[in-house]
């Protein structure tokens, strides 16, 4: 592919300045222009030998091209988010991630986006690739979709161009519930956005993630400014105040209810205090959390006023297995596998028709038969 005069007149400026990217080192020094890549390195070049030299090292030049120009914004969120993308070398101190996927050279991205780079964020499985695959010109383009719908035939999709309109699909599961929370792993399947630009890729991970990216990024920057249990409890005030009175190990609880993997993409970040770690794993989510978010503090204000009821013990008559039903009862509403339990499945104690025969044994005008104990 032939070099533009309006490209090489730009490289030669900028090699005036000296240009070091991605493997591509240029500059004109006394005895002319020096070009660097990490196969060669050829020094003393006219601007005939210069634009040779540059032509056939074409995927370096459209690649510097197109993140000087195309997308610009060096040291920004989005730029750094669009190369993690396409597996490309990115700035910053997050080594968790370095230990995660090696990058890729200029010569191996390539190759690689001819065919598609794929990459998860939460549950929105990404491919960064070229516009023109036969001629490729350093342009990307990027799909968007989930990560259950990866092999499915985009003609069984309900394919979508306008970034915005991933808010209204992130607004209930697949059952049309409403998710209070963004980041729960209950995104709804069966859509896609194709051809999307950096910048409009950017924006619908936004609305299906809020903020995600920009802490992600401040992450790697090492500027996350994570703000710990107490200092946020502290802060509450009205209806939310009494959260500063959750006992510590209550908080413990709370992580493990609410901020998990499986509760929550987002990796937990935030401790008890920066001097006191909670024990509950914080989770293995490519973007940190790095407060209680507003459904943690409101579980935690219910929790906090139940916290403060005086302990009973109450006696209960029950047979093992009646026991034993009452645990996978708590743990199938716990789990979220309520609606797959089957109605002829009643060696289930989630069974629906199991849970019926125990409240008509062991409730009374709706209330459990639990007397309770004298001896308090």
């Amino acid at each position: 592919m032939g070099l533009e005069d309006e490209t090489f007149e730009t490289l030669r400026t900028a090699a005036d300045n000296g240009v070091e990217f991605d493997g591509l080192r240029l500059e004109r020094a006394d005895g002319g222009y020096v070009l660097e890549t990490p196969i060669e390195t050829r020094t003393g070049l006219d601007p005939d030998e210069f634009r040779t030299a540059l032509e056939a090292v074409d995927e370096y030049v459209t690649n510097w091209r197109y993140w000087r120009e195309t997308v610009g914004d060096e040291g920004q969120a989005s730029r750094a988010f669009l190369r993690w993308c396409e597996r490309a070398p990115v700035e910053g101190s997050a080594a968790f991630e370095s230990q995660r996927t090696e990058p890729l050279s200029v010569p191996e991205r390539y190759d690689a986006l001819r065919d598609g780079v794929d990459r998860t964020w939460g549950q929105l499985r990404i491919t960064a690739r070229f516009l023109d695959v036969d001629e490729p010109d350093g342009i990307r383009v990027y799909d968007l979709w989930h990560v259950d719908d990866a092999d499915t035939p985009l003609s069984e999709l309900e394919v979508y161009d306008e970034p915005r309109q991933a808010r209204e699909i992130a607004t209930a599961d697949d059952d049309g519930r409403y998710r209070p929370l963004k980041t729960a792993p209950t995104l709804a399947s069966g859509w896609a956005f194709t051809g999307l630009s950096g910048s409009e890729l950017v924006d619908a991970v936004d609305f299906f993630y809020p903020a995600t990216v920009a802490n992600w990024h401040r992450e790697r920057e090492g500027d996350l400014d994570i703000d710990h249990w107490i200092d946020a409890a502290e802060r509450q005030s009205g209806i939310y105040e009494v959260v500063d009175e959750l006992p510590r190990e209550a908080l413990e609880w709370l992580t493990e209810a609410c901020c998990v993997d499986s509760q929550c993409l987002r990796r937990r970040e935030w401790e008890y205090s920066a001097d006191d770690e909670i024990e509950v794993d914080g989770g293995d989510g490519v973007f940190p959390c790095r407060e209680p978010c507003s459904l943690v503090i409101a579980a935690a204000r219910k929790w906090a006023i139940l916290e403060s009821e005086t302990e009973r013990t109450y006696e209960l008559e029950l047979t093992t297995s009646e026991l034993n039903q009452l645990e996978e009862l708590i743990d199938a509403v716990a789990d979220g596998r309520v609606d797959e339990v089957r109605e002829a499945d009643v060696n289930d104690g989630a069974n629906r028709y199991r849970a019926r025969y125990l409240r008509a044994k062991r409730f009374e005008d709706g209330s459990l038969n639990a007397a309770e104990s004298d001896d308090q």
